[in-house]
C-alpha cells in the first residue's frame, strides 16, 4: 500500500528511526504498533551527518524481510524533517519506543517540537517490552564487531547480514 493508493480515513502512523540494524526490540514495537493502526509506515532516517553500518537501502531491505508477514506495514525512508514526511504520507501519528527515563526525556522534547511544527501530529509512546529494555542497535553492532553472538538480539536475517558486513571489513 502506498500513499497514492491509501483510502481516505485510514489511521496511518509512522515509526521513524535509523534501524542500523533493526533489533528484536524494534520488531516488537513494529508488531505491536501494526495492531493499533490501519497502516504503519516504518521510516528509515537517512541522516547524512552519521556514518551508518548499513546503507539506507540495506536497512529498508532488512526491515522489509522481517516484516513481510505484516500486511499493513510498509517500509520507506526520508531525509527531510519528519513532519514533512508525515504530511506527504497523510499520517498524523508518530510511534516511538521508550526504554528508559532518558529515552522519555529526549522523545518528549522531539514530540513537543514536532507538535509545534505541525499541530495535527501526535506522538504515541510505546513502552519497550522489558525483555528488550537494555537493547540498542549500538550494542548489537559492538557485539557483532567483535564476533559475539547476536542471534538472540536481532532477527536471523539481520544476524547473517551483520556477520557478512563485519567479514567484509576485516
Amino acid at each position: 500500500m502506498t500513499a497514492t493508493t491509501r483510502l481516505p480515513g485510514l489511521r496511518v502512523a509512522v515509526y521513524p528511526g535509523s534501524f542500523d540494524p533493526v533489533t528484536c526490540g524494534h520488531l516488537d514495537i513494529i508488531r505491536r504498533a501494526a495492531k493499533q493502526f490501519d497502516h504503519l509506515i516504518v521510516a528509515v532516517l537517512n541522516n547524512t551527518s552519521k556514518n551508518p553500518l548499513f546503507s539506507v537501502e540495506e536497512r529498508k531491505a532488512l526491515l522489509a524481510e522481517v516484516t513481510k508477514d505484516l500486511p499493513n506495514v510498509t517500509i520507506d525512508s526520508f531525509r527531510d524533517l519528519l513532519v514533512n514526511f508525515m504530511r506527504a504520507q497523510d499520517a498524523h501519528v508518530i510511534v516511538r519506543g521508550i526504554r528508559s527515563v532518558t529515552d522519555f526525556e529526549y522523545e518528549l522534547q522531539m514530540a513537543s517540537t514536532n507538535h509545534q511544527l505541525d499541530g495535527e501530529i501526535e506522538t504515541i509512546f510505546m513502552m519497550t517490552n522489558p525483555k528488550w529494555s537494555y537493547l540498542s542497535s549500538s550494542i548489537v553492532k559492538e557485539i557483532a564487531r567483535f564476533k559475539g553472538n547476536v542471534t538472540d538480539l536481532v532477527p536471523p536475517v539481520v544476524a547473517e547480514a551483520l556477520v557478512e558486513k563485519y567479514a567484509d571489513r576485516s
